[in-house]
């Protein structure tokens, strides 16, 4: 017969297990923005203008390192899954593979970063901070990848894959943040 009065303690408390459906929810919440985001996309050359980096830049600021990461690695198995969820309701490998194939793993470092300083350092000035650190890390690797995979000089990729969309990324970082810092004040940290 089994002793049911030395059962073991439930793995998490009701608090943490509330705490992780919420992480979990808003990890696929921001998943989801960032694909419905990539549907309104602007085809200026071989990587399209989306407000995806707004998403992915919040997704780290809200949820921290691990959760952001983990949101953004969601969107992209459901992209190579054949979900259309990439820039134009596109889907699939090859989508990763193509010149847009670094800014997307660039999403999932980007929230990683943006969290992990975040986590660390707290007020509005070190949130748009993490934001542009994160923007930057997601330039990094898609025009370092748009170079390989275009064979083209770093210099024509940065063109191509940096340039023009600064503009409206310095905006979205500067909004990531704001939408941290209101998220922040009125729900707290999850």
């Amino acid at each position: 017969m089994c002793d049911r009065s030395k059962a073991a303690p439930p793995i998490w408390s009701g608090r943490e297990v509330s705490a992780q459906v919420k992480k979990m929810v808003l990890a696929s919440l921001l998943a989801s923005l960032t694909a419905a985001s990539s549907l309104l996309a602007i085809p200026i050359g071989p990587v399209p203008i989306t407000l995806q980096s707004l998403f992915v830049l919040a997704a780290g600021g809200i949820l921290g390192a691990r959760w952001g990461a983990l949101s953004m690695s969601l969107y992209l198995l459901l992209g190579v899954a054949g979900l259309p969820v990439f820039a134009g309701g596109t889907s699939g490998v090859g989508r990763l593979l193509g010149p847009s194939g670094g800014y997307l793993f660039g999403f999932v470092l980007s929230a990683a970063l943006v969290g992990f300083i975040t986590e660390r350092l707290r007020g509005r000035i070190y949130l748009f901070l993490a934001t542009l650190a994160g923007l930057a890390l997601i330039y990094l690797l898609g025009s370092s990848w748009l170079s390989l995979v275009g064979r083209m000089p770093m210099e024509k990729a940065l063109i191509l894959g940096v340039l023009p969309f600064l503009p409206g990324d310095l905006v979205k970082a500067f909004a990531a943040a704001l939408l941290t810092a209101r998220w922040r004040s009125r729900i707290g940290n999850i």
